[in-house]
């Protein structure tokens, strides 16, 4: 049987699911955003808390989910906070799996077994109760529909939705496009999932090995005054302008 509380990684799993073929839509951006998504539920917790652009363990307690604990574990290894980039950006092999395998002994998917061109064994999982995931896309539309802000949840839902590129395969079509416009807007009600969003779409750009900029850096980087902010380590460093020299290769 499902259960009444459902964490982040799930729901945003649950979301990308087709009803239709059963495969989960965006599904290389969508590990990226449940590697995320774990960071948000670990926050709502009380187990870390944003450090600037870092995540901290301020609260190394297990929460009684081994995914998110083994996520939580991890990070607390780390001994210092670490850039949300570079946590969502590291190795997460078979986190997708892991979280569809979750669903199915909770009794939320079954797995349909079949094959590719007649060939490869292929697994697709279709929803055994179809009313939580309505439950969840109503939470979606109303904070759409209505403009009220949500809840932290809810906001940050709607945040790594937006960010994993769940948009058009929530809200499809030209008649899509407003409510895809104010799905992206929820992200600023919540700070963690915003921090963690905007990590996300970072390491989808490329993004991974530079520092998010302040507005004040990025002003004066702007203006070409002095206190630009330093390349980050490992970025090579911008010759002047005349000037040949060469950054060292990495």
């Amino acid at each position: 049987m499902g259960r009444s509380r459902r964490t982040l990684p799930e729901e945003l799993l649950l979301l990308a699911l087709d009803p239709a073929t059963g495969t989960t839509a965006q599904p290389q951006s969508l590990d990226l955003g449940l590697a995320g998504a774990q960071l948000v539920e670990l926050a709502l917790a009380g187990r870390i808390a944003p450090d600037g652009d870092r995540i901290a363990v301020v609260v190394p307690r297990p929460t009684g989910d081994p995914t998110l604990d083994c996520a939580l574990e991890l990070l607390r290894r780390r001994g210092a906070p670490v850039r949300a980039v570079h946590w969502i950006g590291g190795p997460r092999l078979g986190l997708r799996q892991t979280y569809l395998s979750h669903l199915e002994r909770c009794g939320m998917v079954h797995a349909v077994a079949g094959q590719m061109c007649g060939v490869l064994p292929t697994t697709r999982y279709q929803a055994t109760d179809t009313e939580i995931s309505r439950e969840i896309r109503a939470r979606l539309d109303s904070a759409i529909r209505t403009g009220v802000p949500p809840d932290p949840r809810t906001a940050a839902l709607a945040a790594l939705a937006h960010a994993v590129g769940l948009g058009k395969h929530l809200y499809p079509g030209n008649e899509g496009r407003s409510s895809r416009s104010r799905l992206r807007d929820l992200i600023r009600h919540d700070p963690m999932g915003g921090l963690v969003a905007h990590a996300v779409m970072d390491v989808q750009n490329g993004a991974a090995a530079q520092p998010r900029r302040s507005p004040a850096q990025a002003g004066r980087q702007a203006a070409g005054g002095r206190g630009a902010p330093e390349p980050a380590r490992g970025v090579p460093a911008q010759p002047r302008r005349g000037s040949m020299a060469r950054a060292a290769a990495h």
